[in-house]
């Protein structure tokens, strides 16, 4: 039995992908998307009601030559579940909906209220502004003081951010002196350290003249210029000062070594060898040569 749901399909040992043609589509050509009435709309046809949220099998397309500030627009057709008449609605990126465009008008679109709203207002002020000139004077000192809250209120945000720059400023200042410090102490220890190991090499360590070296022909001593003599290098100086091994030595050392160098070392006594049995040769007793 099959699975119902396929994950791995056959391939045939001979096929070769390259061998399939590619399928070719129009620029501007339109997919089939299963979407919802984005508003409820009525049919310009038939006066059908297609409430918000039916499913429709629509057509997608790019409107060409369109966009929002780079933003594409895409238009949908659908039928209208009555007499079928072709709708058709395309994306408003301006007011984050959808806007009818053929077949069909929307039953109720907010932003168009809204703009009544704030227009019928802007006319009924200017009216009132006519005929009373007091409210006039009412309506620009009220004005004045908005854009002065508004102005004090950017000005406090300026001086915060301004003051919090300084401070973090200061912050970051007294860090990175910290750190500076703290880098100078340590390349100083550091230094003093690699000081304190070059000169205690240079008392383990020393280069002295060979002492079956031969001079440098010419006489006299070399400069840094010519050849120079034939230097090796000893684990101690081999200075005048140097003091003698013996003298490092305690007393009872020093007898010891004495005792034992006047004692004379005990004669081995070695085992004499048989060279006949090495090689091999048996030699019978004397009776034996005489019974002979």
């Amino acid at each position: 039995m099959s699975e119902r749901k396929v994950l791995n399909k056959y391939f045939p040992p001979d096929f070769d992908p390259s061998l399939i043609p590619r399928r070719r589509q129009p620029k501007n050509s339109q997919q089939v998307v299963r979407l919802m009435a984005p508003f409820s709309m009525r049919c310009n046809t038939c006066g059908e009601y297609i409430y918000k949220g039916k499913k429709f099998n629509a057509r997608k397309e790019t409107v060409e030559g369109e966009d929002y500030f780079g933003i594409k627009i895409f238009r949908f057709y659908i039928k209208c579940t009555l007499c079928s008449a072709e709708i058709t609605f395309k994306t408003d990126p301006k007011n984050t909906d959808y806007a009818a465009e053929h077949g069909a008008s929307r039953n109720f679109e907010p932003w168009r209220d809204e703009r009544a709203v704030e227009e019928e207002d802007r006319l009924a002020k200017l009216e009132e502004e006519e005929n009373n000139p007091m409210k006039a004077l009412e309506n620009r000192t009220v004005d004045s003081k908005r854009e002065m809250d508004i102005l004090d209120a950017l000005q406090d945000i300026r001086a915060r951010n301004a003051r919090n720059e300084r401070v973090g400023q200061s912050v970051d200042l007294l860090d990175r002196l910290h750190m500076e410090e703290i880098e100078t102490e340590e390349d100083m220890e550091q230094k003093r350290a690699e000081e304190e190991d070059e000169k205690l090499v240079r008392e383990v360590f020393a280069k002295v003249p060979a002492a079956d070296a031969s001079p440098a022909p010419g006489g006299g001593s070399t400069t840094s210029g010519g050849s120079s003599r034939e230097v090796i290098t000893v684990k101690r100086k081999a200075g005048a000062d140097e003091p003698d091994l013996q003298s490092l030595l305690p007393d009872s050392a020093r007898a010891l070594l004495a005792e034992k160098s006047s004692m004379s070392a005990p004669q081995i006594k070695r085992k004499k060898i048989d060279s006949k049995a090495l090689l091999g040769i048996k030699v019978k007793g004397k009776s034996k040569m005489k019974a002979v």
